[in-house]
């Protein structure tokens, strides 16, 4: 939810759904016009008044501290580390099996069709595992920030001991 104010009229409140947008914008340039329509509206607006006009109230207990964004992110970089580490493991052998099978484009031994397509659909399950493998790869060394900085976090959450 996003919130509007004017600024000949602090005390008028347009609550529309949504992020602050153009569109979000349009949206409380029409509450304004039903309370103009309405006479419910305070002041006079000038000619001109646009939706560009409107002043977006933020609410400070909303935003998100630094820290609590970044341990946001890192929860989500983890938990995307879990999900491509499941993806490489569950199509490893089957990679490796259709592996072992393309040795036989390296030989002098005649192969049949079905052999190839069988590879054909094979180097489809080997471009899946390669791919996600990387993806796992690369996640995993921006993981190692994300575990520091929630490591980080549940130290932090952790009250000193009572002096007696």
């Amino acid at each position: 939810m996003v919130q509007y104010t004017l600024a000949q009229s602090p005390e008028i409140i347009l609550t529309v759904s949504g992020k602050d947008s153009p569109k979000a914008r349009e949206k409380a340039m029409d509450q304004l016009m039903e309370l103009m329509d309405e006479g419910k509206l305070p002041t006079d607006l000038a000619d001109g008044f646009g939706p560009q006009n409107f002043i977006e109230i933020k609410d400070p207990g909303s935003q998100p501290s630094s820290d609590e964004d970044a341990i946001n992110q890192a929860v989500q970089t983890l938990s995307s580390l879990a999900t491509l580490k499941l993806k490489a493991q569950e199509s490893r052998s089957e990679a490796l099996q259709v592996r072992k099978h393309i040795d036989v484009l390296f030989t002098d031994d005649l192969v049949t069709e079905e052999e190839i397509n069988g590879l054909k659909e094979g180097f489809k399950v080997l471009k899946s595992y390669a791919q996600t493998n990387l993806r796992y790869r690369e996640a995993r060394s921006q993981a190692e920030q994300a575990r520091t900085i929630l490591d980080r976090a549940l130290q932090s959450s952790e009250p000193e001991p009572r002096k007696k």
